[in-house]
């Protein structure tokens, strides 16, 4: 029988990224989302029988955080997170042959400002504010459910790195048109995964049937905001770029209708679960990162 996996929210930057390698491995990919050609979130029988015998769920819906947070985006983005993940459990509950592996994403985001340490699933200290409510009722959301026959794993994933879409696109505009100098004051630390890298670690948790839980997934050495500027303009071959002070961004934020946390919150979060448990990143540092996404 051929193998099978179940992504949820599968149509964005990651979740394209995954269907594309597990297609490559002759699985079977059914992604659920709100398009017409897909799984639909509406359908709780369908959802079921689709993850009948599959061999892995993956759930990444969630709406954008990417916008201004008013009251209706706020809702819209935890609702959006929490309802779906308590569709998905559910349905696995309903299984006769339920995935023995549920992956959760999270968001690295959870952790508080980081300017003094590094934040790891043992010791992080969990922050506050609205992403961090949005991550911690994701969580909760994700393991309310106890299900006998499927490891649940949540991953706390890093600002994804991928040679098309995702903030890759935004960063290589500020470089190419002259932008490409620090936000902020530049110190601010930026967490970072390669997507080849993430892949790999969703077939690492795959493997080892033994691990469960919660997982930093971020690179071992992240960089500040200075060094990750200076370094995209070196490998664009751009000797400088203006900097943008933290008024400017926040004006900037509201005509592109986001927010500053996006850039300006320092992220500093190590994988130190992963790497404890025999996991090595092939990104391991963001020269080598950016020579594959960019060169």
């Amino acid at each position: 029988m051929k193998k099978k996996i179940v992504i949820a929210g599968g149509t964005g930057f990651i979740g394209s990224f995954l269907a594309k390698k597990y297609h490559a491995l002759d699985y079977e990919v059914m992604i659920i989302s709100r398009q017409a050609n897909h799984l639909s979130w509406n359908d709780r029988g369908q959802i079921t029988n689709a993850l009948e015998r599959a061999d892995l769920l993956i759930n990444l819906a969630g709406k954008s955080v990417n916008c201004r947070y008013h009251r209706r985006n706020k809702e819209e983005i935890i609702t959006s997170r929490t309802d779906t993940t308590a569709i998905l459990g559910e349905a696995l509950s309903a299984c006769d042959n339920p995935p023995p592996l549920w992956i959760n994403s999270s968001t690295a985001t959870i952790y508080r400002q980081a300017d003094d340490r590094p934040m790891t699933e043992a010791s992080g200290d969990i922050g506050s504010g609205f992403s961090v409510d949005v991550a911690k009722a994701w969580e909760n959301a994700f393991f309310s459910f106890e299900l006998p026959n499927t490891r649940q794993a949540a991953l706390r994933i890093a600002i994804a790195l991928g040679g098309h879409g995702g903030v890759m696109t935004p960063y290589r505009n500020l470089v190419k048109f002259g932008l490409g100098g620090v936000q902020g004051t530049g110190n601010q630390k930026f967490s970072w995964i390669h997507v080849e890298d993430l892949f790999r670690i969703i077939r690492f948790l795959q493997e080892r049937e033994d691990l469960s839980g919660i997982f930093n997934c971020s690179a071992p050495n992240p960089v500040t905001n200075r060094e990750l500027m200076q370094k995209l303009r070196t490998i664009m071959n751009v000797r400088a770029g203006l900097p943008a002070a933290g008024w400017m961004l926040e004006i900037g934020a509201v005509l592109l209708r986001t927010e500053t946390e996006l850039i300006l919150k320092s992220r500093w979060v190590i994988p130190e679960r992963l790497e404890r448990e025999g996991f090595t990143f092939v990104y391991e540092h963001l020269d080598t990162a950016l020579q594959d996404l960019i060169v």
